[in-house]
């Protein structure tokens, strides 16, 4: 089995977007990319723009490769609206009518009705399938971090490779897991691989430390249980003090990010925003010189991950 991530916080933008390749079968998860609109009060970076743009490239490589593509959920940096990315195959997509609230009502209907003539459209809500040495199952909706939050469930993918005995969980937006509930589905799959949003500790003045030490708690608690290693990474990243949060996790050995996992440094950029800006600030002209003249840029919209 080959996993693949392709575009996450720790490579510079808001993503858990995966590639897997088991045998012939390619399976693209979660195939969208973003930038946080605002943060410290400040827009996108042009490094952020630049990782946006070398992210999308490489999801659309791998789009092309993939058989299937699975969509965890509706927040806008885990799918693409564009029906390229799907069209000729088979999409496992979260139930568009069963634990979908906010703003993602809107656009679930939106995607299915844009992929309907052009993909397989399948809901993914305990789906399974088996075929020589390959199996997959999703879950039922598991909560996107504590049970009952607001940000609504998502579906989680188990992929099987049983030739070579590997068990690759995507946990997606499970920010821990926070919920013991998801904590113990994780377990039961026994995965050898486990990927996995981290708890969201750059929100923390707002949830308090409670959920956030939970989540930590439950990762130690599923990797005693199953002997897995971990790729940890999205919100987690989104901590500037993402080090020193999660040190219990990282000096484990056994958890890494997405950038770890790919053996790259990590470029959090997000977090780094407040100094990206002030390094690209440049000098006030001289006084007098006929170049002291300010030229605005078009400004680029960003669209925000998981705030609905």
């Amino acid at each position: 089995m080959k996993v693949l991530p392709l575009a996450a916080e720790s490579l510079g933008t808001r993503s858990m977007a995966t590639y897997v390749q088991v045998g012939q079968t390619g399976i693209l998860i979660d195939p969208g990319t973003t930038l946080a609109p605002s943060r410290f009060g400040l827009p996108p970076a042009e490094e952020e723009w630049e990782a946006l743009r070398r992210a999308n490239d490489r999801i659309s490589g791998y789009a092309a490769r993939a058989e299937l593509v699975f969509v965890s959920h509706y927040h806008e940096d885990h799918f693409r609206s564009d029906p390229a990315s799907y069209a000729g195959r088979t999409v496992l997509a979260k139930d568009p009518r069963r634990m979908v609230t906010g703003l993602q009502v809107r656009r679930a209907a939106a995607l299915w009705k844009a992929l309907e003539p052009h993909a397989r459209l399948q809901a993914a809500d305990g789906w399974e399938r088996r075929e020589a040495g390959l199996a997959l199952s999703v879950s039922s909706p598991l909560a996107h971090g504590v049970e009952g939050s607001p940000l609504g469930y998502v579906v989680a993918l188990t992929v099987v490779d049983a030739a070579e005995r590997e068990r690759f969980v995507f946990a997606g937006d499970l920010q821990g897991p926070m919920s013991p509930v998801t904590a113990a589905w994780v377990i039961r799959q026994r995965p050898t691989l486990l990927y996995v949003s981290g708890p969201p500790s750059y929100i923390e003045h707002e949830l308090g430390p409670s959920p956030i030490e939970r989540g930590i708690e439950n990762l130690v608690r599923i990797m005693d249980a199953t002997e897995c290693r971990v790729i940890m990474d999205h919100h987690a990243l989104r901590d500037a003090r993402f080090e020193s949060r999660f040190a219990r996790l990282w000096e484990t050995g056994r958890v890494v990010t997405a950038a770890g996992y790919l053996g790259v440094e990590a470029a959090p950029l997000e977090s780094r925003r407040g100094a990206l800006w002030a390094r690209a600030r440049k000098p006030p002209a001289r006084a007098g010189s006929p170049h002291a003249i300010m030229v605005a840029k078009p400004r680029r919209i960003a669209k925000g991950g998981d705030l609905e």
